[in-house]
């Protein structure tokens, strides 16, 4: 398994997401601290100096193993079961936009709160036909760039749509194409799964990406979860993709990725 962490682009209010102003140096400082890459948090790529950026992370010897694209729901209001036919549709040419940038990384791109939330008043299976719709159509897009898209089951008090690993893989059946897989969070499978270990043998066939958080979504090891056992499970199913640390940055952003790249060349 290959270790990263994961770096926002631009501010944002997601606590989650580490945002450094000078992105240079942070980036710099990730791949001086011996980490294998670098997932990025991007609201919006148009907003960045695609050349320069795609410039420094090849100087460095990194990878982009996948693109985080919750901040264009956050930030910008974008969603995929928004019941406003613009809205949705301005967020699929976000995710196109998302899918061009991920093109030069070979990366992944994660839908994960761009998904939406299913709002009061909303009917469901409206609101499940308007995100197969859109994500359908994102996916045939990223074909054309070989582009993945992997969908990140999230827990219930950030989304009421698609919390568990099994709602996942059922999603997933349901979109039926080949480059729409899964990724796994420990921090959400810690709140909705009954067991975190048979859910991700569950995933086998499925997993692409997995991220690391500790129960309090700090650094993994400053928690009560058993990485110990969830490593001892992804390498039962063989799982030899990327783990990519989601955390909350304390008590600093420098130290909590100090901690989490201590913990990796410890158990991994």
């Amino acid at each position: 398994m290959k270790t990263s962490t994961v770096i926002s682009l631009s501010p944002t209010d997601f606590s989650a997401l580490t945002y450094e102003k000078d992105f240079e140096k942070g980036i710099k400082k990730i791949a001086k601290l011996g980490f294998d890459g670098i997932e990025l948090a991007v609201a919006n790529p148009k907003e960045i100096d695609e050349k320069k950026f795609v410039g420094l992370i090849n100087s460095l010897s990194l990878k982009v193993p996948a693109i985080g694209t919750g901040q264009a729901y956050l930030r910008d209001g974008l969603s995929f079961i928004d019941p406003r036919k613009e809205i949705r549709e301005k967020a699929v040419a976000r995710i196109k936009s998302h899918i061009e940038f991920a093109s030069e990384f070979d990366a992944q791109v994660i839908i994960g709160l761009i998904r939406g939330r299913i709002n009061e008043g909303v009917n469901k299976e409206n609101a499940e036909t308007w995100c197969l719709e859109c994500i359908t159509r994102c996916a045939d897009y990223a074909a054309e760039y070989d582009v993945s898209l992997t969908i990140e089951p999230i827990n219930r008090y950030e989304t009421n749509f698609i919390n568990t690993v099994q709602e996942g893989i059922s999603f997933i059946k349901q979109v039926n194409r080949k480059n729409f897989c899964l990724l796994l969070d420990t921090f959400h499978m810690n709140i909705e799964e009954k067991s975190i270990y048979e859910s991700i043998r569950k995933s086998k066939n499925y997993l692409t990406h997995f991220h690391f958080a500790d129960s309090n979504r700090l650094a993994p090891g400053q928690g009560h979860l058993d990485f110990k056992k969830i490593i001892e499970t992804l390498k039962e199913i063989k799982y030899n993709g990327f783990v990519s640390a989601e955390i909350l940055p304390f008590p600093n952003p420098g130290e909590s990725v100090k901690l989490t790249i201590e913990f990796f060349k410890k158990m991994l």
